[in-house]
């Protein structure tokens, strides 16, 4: 498995070959895909911005996910997680996109969505949103851990 860190560090390098900037919108990785950009001296070329929209409330004002979806999709939803890529393209000056909404645990989950399961969204400005779910396993830190690998693995798919 790649770490956090080269998978980062891929996601800058791509960006910067094609001078794009990017945006985060995260929910359940409250900002760690951000922060595993930013940790890195000199992303501020590639990182526009990060929306950290843990609420449902953060996700219909920031993002503009309409109310009526979260409450007929829930927040942990393709739906949303869709919904959540398209406005932060639509309301950041980027060409690359990626969301996060899940359910990291320890409680919160049910047999319908259950503590592990990860919905994202990833967008190339005037491309298609490709969405994924994934179901992982581990406390909430392994969790958290995995849905910010695997959010940066998306981007490097959508500059490759």
């Amino acid at each position: 498995m790649t770490d956090t860190r080269t998978l980062a560090e891929t996601v800058l390098d791509l960006c910067r070959r094609r001078s794009w900037k990017l945006a985060t919108a995260e929910s359940c990785t409250g900002g760690m895909i951000a922060a595993a950009l930013t940790d890195i001296a000199g992303s501020s070329d590639v990182v526009e911005r990060g929306f950290v929209t843990y609420s449902n409330a953060a996700k219909t004002d920031l993002l503009g996910v309409p109310a009526a979806l979260i409450a007929q999709f829930g927040a942990v939803s393709e739906p949303v997680a869709r919904a959540m890529v398209e406005g932060a393209i639509d309301r950041a000056p980027v060409e690359l996109a990626v969301s996060v909404t899940g359910v990291a645990g320890p409680g919160g989950g049910s047999a319908e969505k259950p503590v592990g399961l990860v919905h994202f969204g990833a967008s190339r400005k005037g491309g298609p949103v490709v969405t994924e779910h994934r179901l992982f396993t581990g406390d909430r830190d392994s969790v958290r851990a995995q849905a910010t690998r695997r959010a940066l693995e998306l981007m490097i798919e959508l500059t490759s």
